[in-house]
């Protein structure tokens, strides 16, 4: 309740332009309600009597719990609601309220001790309440500029690489080599001669061989590194240019003075 600012306007399209304007500075859509205090009679429904004692039972219980039961302030400011189109703000911190209540009042949110006396006239008034209480002709508001820097910066985002992974694979190979093996064959010669001597040196049981040698293929390997496969990184740096926008506050200051003269006479629009 203390964050909360009303503004009770005397023309609906003021208090859209009012609501646009806040919708447009900052403030959530969800923050900003408007609710038009107006009633139209419809035969064979409801009498305008019975219609605007339910508007004000309406009203009167939205400033009662807006005043957490005050009945002084709730009579005061339901009078006012019931004239007029209500646009309340719900404000995130004091300084955001106090912008709100300069903005309601610059779109022509008048001070409801100011408009009390005018009420029993049926003349329809505005009243801005920043922080839900009145405000007076000494309250000084202010609206705050805010303008966005755009600032840039850097982070690091993957956008590629390499992996090496290494597999054994296996192939067939053929190499040639030649082979010696030996074979003993035995041979008979027939002859017809006188034993000598040195036959009779052999002449006797004994044994005598000769072996046979074959080659055989002996295989062996020998691992041999071929090619050495490496990862390098360069870097390049360029120039890139961003473009964005940034909003900021600008703040038309008008005279109200002979505006708020012919609003008062009827005759502002």
């Amino acid at each position: 309740m203390s964050n909360t600012v009303i503004g009770i306007f005397e023309y609906e399209s003021d208090a859209q332009q009012a609501q646009n304007y806040l919708l447009a500075n900052g403030f959530a859509d969800a923050d900003v309600d408007i609710k038009t205090a107006s009633y139209t009679s419809e035969a064979g429904k409801t009498s305008v009597s019975s219609h605007n004692e339910d508007l004000g039972d309406r009203i009167g219980n939205f400033f009662r719990d807006l005043f957490d039961g005050d009945e002084e302030e709730t009579k005061r400011y339901s009078e006012a609601g019931k004239h007029g189109t209500i646009v309340t703000v719900h404000a995130a911190s004091a300084n955001e309220a106090e912008a709100a209540a300069a903005i309601l009042d610059q779109y022509g949110a008048v001070d409801v001790n100011e408009s009390a006396a005018g009420y029993s006239s049926n003349q329809t008034y505005a009243v801005a309440l920043p922080n839900a209480s009145s405000v007076s002709d000494d309250t000084t508001a202010s609206l705050p500029i805010i303008e966005e820097k755009l600032q840039v910066g850097k982070r690091q985002v993957q956008t590629g690489g390499v992996r090496l992974r290494s597999r054994i694979v296996s192939r067939p190979v053929q190499e040639g080599i030649r082979l010696r093996q030996e074979q003993v064959t035995v041979d008979r010669t027939p002859v017809d001669r006188i034993a000598s001597d040195s036959d009779f040196d052999t002449f006797k049981e004994g044994t005598f061989q000769v072996k046979e040698y074959a080659e055989v293929p002996v295989v062996s390997k020998e691992a041999r590194v071929v090619e050495e496969v490496s990862l390098n990184k360069t870097v390049e740096e360029h120039d890139e240019i961003i473009n964005e926008t940034v909003r900021k506050t600008e703040v038309d200051v008008e005279d109200l003075t002979e505006q708020e003269r012919l609003r008062k006479s009827g005759s502002g629009l």
